[in-house]
């Protein structure tokens, strides 16, 4: 008896052995892998710590990483429990601010995906090119000199008849001096603003009074302004969707805050300078 018994015992664990084994869950963003004093650190803090780090950090092996990550997690675990739950008010604000800009960021995140579908762009690409042209293209010399003063005399010698080539060789500061201020072609966003908006305003032929940029005084002289031809849509893909998307957000912005109930309260006696102050929120 005994003996079957031995046997049918002995049926029963090879039949067990036999049957398939319970898939083990895939680890996903909840799946534990550490707690401290009872508090709970998982994948998916490990991978937030991971996506916030320097990209330098982010080259390290994976192992290493992994290893670096839950380490630090399990540190700041045991010692933010020495509060005891008490949050110092200054985090609490702080955590608002972090809160508020990531949850605004998936909006807009959002709002710039949809702008920037396929067909969307493909029909921005013809409202802007569909004359075959592409933007404006300008042909321009300067001359560069330091001070306004300067440019005044430059330019009244032009007016008088002076040679813009002549004069440039003999008065301009620039590196294009010697090429009698050539600056050769060139298209809208290569040059600093001021520089650009003067272009802008100018005929082909014409010279500009003083201009001032971060390099100096400068009088323009605009040889010659033409058309390019419309680039292929792959070449513009990526700066007209940043164009969308941009767009897109401004508007959805402008929209959200006029709809919005918002008030700003007068507040007697605030200095501006009071947000230097941090004593007030420390606590």
């Amino acid at each position: 008896m005994r003996k079957g018994l031995t046997f049918l015992r002995g049926m029963a664990v090879a039949a067990c052995a036999a049957l398939p084994l319970a898939a083990a869950a895939s680890p996903h963003a909840n799946t534990v892998v550490a707690s401290v004093n009872g508090e709970e650190i998982t994948i998916g803090h490990m991978v937030m710590a991971r996506e916030n780090l320097p990209a330098q950090y982010k080259q390290l092996p994976d192992d290493v990483l992994y290893n670096a990550i839950l380490d630090q997690l399990i540190q700041q675990t045991a010692l933010k429990q020495q509060l005891r739950g008490q949050v110092p008010h200054y985090v609490e604000l702080s955590v608002d601010n972090e809160k508020r800009a990531l949850l605004a960021a998936e909006v807009i995140e959002t709002v710039m995906e949809k702008a920037s579908g396929e067909e969307k762009l493909r029909a921005a690409y013809d409202a802007k090119y569909s004359t075959g042209e592409g933007g404006d293209e300008f042909h321009a010399a300067h001359i560069l000199v330091e001070s306004e003063e300067d440019a005044l005399d430059v330019k009244a010698e032009l007016d008088a008849g002076a040679d813009f080539a002549t004069l440039a060789k003999e008065r301009s500061t620039g590196p294009s001096g010697p090429n009698g201020g050539d600056l050769g072609w060139f298209t809208t966003g290569r040059m600093v603003p001021e520089f650009e908006q003067a272009v802008l305003k100018l005929g082909s032929g014409e010279v500009s009074g003083p201009v001032q940029t971060q390099f100096g005084w400068h009088i323009i002289l605009l040889n010659e302004r033409r058309k390019t031809e419309a680039p292929e849509f792959e070449e513009v893909r990526a700066v007209l969707a940043d164009e969308l998307r941009q767009k897109a957000v401004e508007e959805r912005v402008n929209e959200l805050t006029a709809a919005a109930e918002i008030e700003r309260p007068e507040i007697e006696d605030l200095d501006p300078a009071i947000l230097k102050d941090l004593s007030l929120v420390r606590n």
